[in-house]
């Protein structure tokens, strides 16, 4: 079976984003199937084929004056997008068109699908126009909130089917109005084959200073809805702990001047934005990974991928309750991690000192972690896809 995926932007950049679709097309070829990925202009990389680390991708590109203009940006790569998916689809007979948020790809997948009698399945990761009042682009009670929100709906609804990683934006989805059994979760994964516990990396270890006491550990982006101003609070509190953030973003230096007005440089490291390949070093040497994110719509939504890379690497969690973490490390005795209330520093600042006072607490935390990923393996998890495309399509067909 032949799949056509329409990407945003696909690896070799490095986010979540991308390691997700790479994933997807990686473990779909494992299964038998035969995905390729078309990217959108947005991000220039590109024009024609190019094959990365095995997956194939097809590249275009728009004049640099339709990517300066907002509207025009995004209409513009709706028609850039069109005109190649329709190009692919008469050349190769994809079976399926499998788009990916954001909405511009979703539009114009179902458009030239439409045409084409060749079903649609849009999988979104995250509704952007939360992400955009994080960021402080706009509003929720404004016009483009709602514009952006409406228009989603839109692409949703003229879909065949609808993906969504997690429970909580299919949920959402059926608030909509978007019937459930349209709707299928196929929720964050790891390589546990690539993903996996690592012997410590001494050199590092010894050149951050981090030497004789247990490593509080993040990786990932700095953005505000992150909290890792929590989590420098929680650690400025204990002893015989250091914490090692690793990451860059918009709060970067708003989150090292915090470090240092509070005169905790030698307890709180951060050498910001690493390679890529290097990442596993400094995994290495964390011992409790935390993920304090803030209580927003967009959290309450959406799942993370780095705690599952966490616990597959044997590292003991801990993340606030909010709905995205709940549903990814899962809640009581046989859960991945520990929980805390949200935007609550004290209750963070009391977990972290059970888990430290506690040798044996450890051991049960990373036992409990190893038992809880093996569940979200990409070898399991890519299935779902299969079964989607083969009975749902098949039969709306």
């Amino acid at each position: 079976m032949k799949i056509l995926h329409v990407l945003d932007h696909s690896r070799p950049l490095t986010s979540g984003y991308a390691f997700r679709s790479h994933y997807i097309l990686t473990w779909q070829k494992k299964i038998g199937l035969s995905p390729f990925g078309l990217t959108s202009p947005l991000y220039n990389q590109g024009s024609g084929w190019e094959e990365v680390e095995g997956v194939s991708y097809f590249r275009i590109k728009l004049p640099p004056i339709c990517l300066k203009f907002p509207i025009l940006r995004e209409w513009s790569t709706i028609l850039a997008l069109k005109r190649a998916i329709k190009r692919l689809a008469l050349e190769t007979h994809p079976e399926i068109i499998h788009a990916h948020s954001p909405s511009l790809c979703g539009y114009a997948a179902v458009s030239v699908g439409r045409k084409l009698n060749i079903p649609v399945v849009y999988e979104i990761r995250a509704f952007w126009e939360d992400a955009a009042v994080d960021q402080g682009k706009f509003s929720y009670h404004s016009f483009p909130y709602r514009l952006y929100r409406a228009f989603e709906t839109l692409v949703v609804k003229k879909a065949w089917a609808v993906v969504t990683i997690c429970e909580g934006l299919k949920r959402d989805l059926i608030a909509r109005g978007i019937p459930e059994e349209k709707i299928f979760v196929v929720p964050n994964a790891v390589d546990l084959k690539r993903f996996k516990p690592l012997e410590p990396d001494l050199e590092l270890k010894k050149r951050l200073g981090l030497e004789g006491v247990l490593v509080v550990g993040f990786i990932g982006s700095f953005y505000r809805f992150e909290g890792l101003d929590l989590l420098i609070q929680a650690v400025a509190q204990l002893n015989g702990i250091k914490a090692l953030l690793v990451g860059a973003g918009e709060k970067y230096n708003e989150l090292k001047k915090l470090v240092k007005d509070l005169k905790l440089e030698s307890k709180i490291i951060m050498p910001g934005r690493v390679p890529h390949q290097e990442v596993h070093r400094y995994y290495s040497i964390m011992d409790i990974m935390v993920y304090p994110r803030r209580r927003e719509r967009v959290t309450e939504l959406v799942t993370p991928l780095k705690p599952l890379e966490a616990m597959a690497h044997g590292k003991i969690v801990i993340g606030s309750d909010v709905g995205g973490i709940k549903e990814i490390i899962g809640e009581g005795k046989e859960a991945g991690g520990l929980l805390f209330k949200a935007e609550q520093v004290d209750d963070l600042t009391a977990k972290l000192k059970e888990v430290l006072q506690n040798p044996l607490y450890q051991a049960e935390l990373r036992k409990r972690a190893k038992n809880w990923v093996r569940k979200r393996d990409w070898g399991i998890i890519i299935k779902k896809y299969r079964k989607i495309y083969q009975s749902f399509i098949r039969n709306l067909r």
